[in-house]
């Protein structure tokens, strides 16, 4: 995962939209309930690692994300296990899963009583719990500038408009874009999924696109 957007305020319903980044090819299956130790858990699964980047527990009403940081690029185990995790024990979820090893990340946790993010630089893992309002966390965070250019644009719409926002910008091999698709020796890393989200306890509301920049892409 690689940007999340996020409208929280308590008690209400969190609407989130999340962009994923991964090489092109990398198998993965649509959301669905693929845990059956977490039968009330939505999300999309990683059939090379078995997680998630993005999963909501549909009984609670919370979702957890993760997302690429680029201070430590390689690590085991997979950071596909911490969303998982997450939604189990929500902010305790460090004291059932020990970072130590794994490539850096940021971890957003959406409940409908806070917001927190956790980010694991390889070293050290700090956390910041965010205001009432909409919000963007990215891989390349701050500096990656793609906060100052959309945020904006999401604060000003519904969710049910969100997907037309990223409708607007085709793929572009550029840090600060919106969907993104980078060709190199070997390989093409790219937006490969998208999906909007509007949860609370007992309620999930869910569309997805493999082509998220595509206009009547998105299936609920």
């Amino acid at each position: 995962m690689c940007t999340v957007v996020v409208r929280w305020s308590p008690g209400a319903e969190v609407e989130i939209l999340a962009l994923r980044d991964e090489l092109v090819g990398r198998d993965f299956d649509d959301p669905g309930a693929w845990w059956p130790e977490q039968p009330t858990v939505i999300g999309g699964r990683d059939r090379v690692a078995g997680g998630s980047w993005c999963v909501t527990d549909r009984s609670s009403g919370v979702t957890a994300l993760v997302l690429n940081r680029p201070q430590k690029r390689v690590g085991t185990p997979s950071r596909g296990g911490l969303p998982l995790v997450a939604v189990a024990h929500q902010v305790q979820w460090p004291s059932y899963l020990d970072p130590t090893g794994m490539a850096s990340f940021a971890l957003v946790l959406a409940a409908p009583e806070a917001l927190t993010v956790w980010v694991w630089d390889g070293e050290r893992l700090t956390t910041e719990s965010l205001p009432p309002g909409t919000h963007m966390v990215t891989s390349g965070g701050e500096e990656d500038g793609k906060a100052g250019r959309f945020l904006a644009g999401f604060e000003a719409l519904p969710v049910g408009e969100w997907t037309g926002l990223v409708g607007r910008y085709p793929p572009a091999d550029d840090p600060a874009a919106l969907v993104v698709r980078h060709a190199f020796d070997g390989g093409v890393y790219a937006t490969v999924f998208g999906q909007v989200l509007t949860a609370g306890p007992g309620r999930l509301d869910l569309s997805w696109s493999r082509t998220p920049w595509v206009a009547g892409s998105w299936h609920s």
